[in-house]
């Protein structure tokens, strides 16, 4: 039976693990509303970076990444969520309207997923390969929505041209002082709601070790993973047919299906965004993978030395901040 009525702390619980979802800078450009049978998800790109995303294209990935998590916590919780898409034609800022379907026997599988959401993390460390690629590549989970949205390996031999493309996105930033003002904004020495904390990012030695990672201000002087001198990190690349709202936010899912299938195989991941975001660049991502796509997103995908995180988790908001109830 749709439309049933879900008890609002499952509903907080599940918007509290679904906001551990990744997204630009950390800057969690999104919002709930519960009415009733219904919670609504809405684009909130008010606190959001405008220099490093002036369309809002990232944000809506980053959307369509904590819609996922969403499905998947609530499910763990024993909910099917039923997720229809831009209900309101004139306000497309209406991302998503979700009712709710109870199930009949929450899996293990379903449980372990949830339990993903809380260890996945973006290391932006230098990564050993990951053991049986192709096997993981075989059984990536499909998810149910995320129609057009195209996953690319890129391989080994063609990661100098993604190494290019990074270069030439340095370059071309070199002196935009907005986007590095607005980059050294969003990282903060201490821990705050949004943000990315300075001890997740690498310092000028680590730097040198990860060629295709974005350029954050450096961190420290220390020297992580030390033993990891060049990073061997696979690269997946999610490209959509067309720059719609709807293919960015069905991106997000794929992006947040992708990664939680990683977590579980024991895989450390790292988002890039920064090679989608110049014309340039993106021309040679698309090179390598399929010109007659779009690339939004990368993926670098390896494995970590060491289980301990790279820095501290990485902050989030009070789900109050972002859930609203309405009577």
């Amino acid at each position: 039976m749709r439309d049933a009525i879900v008890d609002i702390d499952v509903i907080r619980d599940a918007v509290a693990l679904a906001c551990r979802a990744p997204s630009l800078h950390n800057s969690q450009p999104w919002r709930f509303v519960c009415r009733g049978s219904t919670v609504d998800l809405f684009l909130d790109a008010a606190p959001a970076p405008k220099y490093t995303d002036p369309t809002g294209r990232e944000l809506l990935i980053s959307c369509g990444a904590v819609l996922d998590h969403f499905r998947v916590a609530m499910a763990a919780a024993g909910w099917r969520a039923n997720v229809d898409r831009f209900p309101n034609p004139n306000y497309r800022d209406h991302l998503a309207s979700i009712d709710f379907t109870p199930v009949d026997f929450v899996t293990d599988a379903h449980l372990d997923r949830a339990r993903a959401i809380l260890r996945r993390h973006t290391d932006r460390l230098p990564f050993t390969a990951p053991p049986d690629w192709n096997d993981f590549i075989a059984e990536l989970t499909d998810p149910l929505v995320a129609s057009g949205v195209h996953l690319h390996l890129v391989p080994d031999e063609l990661h100098g041209e993604l190494a290019r493309a990074s270069k030439l996105v340095r370059a071309i930033r070199r002196y935009d002082s907005l986007y590095h003002a607005e980059l050294l904004g969003w990282t903060a020495d201490v821990v705050v709601a949004e943000g990315i904390p300075t001890a997740t990012l690498l310092s000028p030695t680590e730097s040198e070790r990860v060629d295709i990672g974005r350029d954050f201000p450096s961190s420290g002087d220390h020297d992580r993973r030390s033993t990891v001198q060049t990073d061997h990190a696979r690269v997946v690349v999610l490209s959509t047919e067309e720059a719609t709202r709807e293919d960015a936010v069905a991106c997000g899912e794929r992006l947040s299906s992708l990664l939680l299938d990683a977590t579980l195989a024991g895989f450390a991941t790292c988002t890039l965004s920064h090679l989608t975001e110049i014309p340039a660049s993106r021309d040679i991502v698309a090179a390598v993978t399929d010109a007659a796509l779009i690339p939004q997103v990368l993926v670098r995908v390896g494995c970590a030395p060491s289980l301990a995180r790279p820095g501290p988790l990485t902050p989030r908001r009070r789900v109050d901040d972002v859930l609203q109830r309405e009577t």
